[in-house]
C-alpha cells in the first residue's frame, strides 16, 4: 500500500460538480492499493499516517499530530500511485490491486483511521474526481507499507 500524504489547510473532492468530501486543516491522503496488500497493510498504514507528527508546536517544530491539532483526513483512492514508469513512456499498472480488493482495503484504511477518533472524509472509489487542495508548508510525504524511500 502506498500513500502520498499532504499537510493541507483545506482540501476537497468534487464528482460531477458535487462536493463529496471536504476538510479544513489536516491531511489529504492519496492511497494506492497493491495486489499483494492485506488487512495488515491497511492497519499499518492507517496507524502510520494518522500518527504522523508534522504540525508545528509552540516552538515551530514539527511535533504535533492530527489529533493534537484537531485535524481531519481526506482519503482519495488513486491506483496510479502503483504505476511503474521504468520502461517506455506508458506506465504499467499490473501491480495495482483489482478494484474489488482495492476498494475493500481502501475502506479498511478509512475505518481504521476513523477508529482512532479522526474525522475522515473520502472521495468516491472508481470515479473521476477533481481534487483541490492548499498544501500547507508545503509538506508532502511518501509512505509505503513495504519499502523505505
Amino acid at each position: 500500500m502506498r500513500a502520498v500524504v499532504q499537510r493541507v489547510s483545506r482540501a476537497q473532492v468534487t464528482v460531477a460538480r458535487e462536493i463529496v468530501g471536504r476538510i479544513e486543516r489536516g491531511f489529504l491522503v492519496l492511497l494506492g492499493v497493491e495486489e499483494n496488500d492485506t488487512l495488515e497493510d491497511a492497519a499499518y498504514m492507517a496507524a502510520k499516517v494518522a500518527g504522523l507528527r508534522v504540525f508545528e508546536d509552540a516552538e515551530g517544530k514539527m511535533n504535533l499530530g492530527l489529533s493534537d491539532v484537531g485535524g481531519a483526513m481526506l482519503v482519495v483512492s488513486q491506483f496510479t500511485l502503483l504505476g511503474d514508469c521504468r520502461k517506455g513512456k506508458r506506465p504499467s499498472f499490473i501491480r495495482a490491486a483489482r478494484p474489488e480488493q482495492a476498494d475493500a482495503l481502501y475502506q479498511e484504511f478509512v475505518a481504521a483511521v476513523a477508529g482512532q477518533g479522526i474525522q475522515v472524509e473520502t472521495g468516491r472509489f472508481q470515479t473521476h474526481m477533481d481534487v483541490e487542495l492548499v498544501n500547507d508548508g508545503p509538506v508532502t510525504l511518501l509512505v509505503d507499507s513495504r519499502k523505505a524511500f
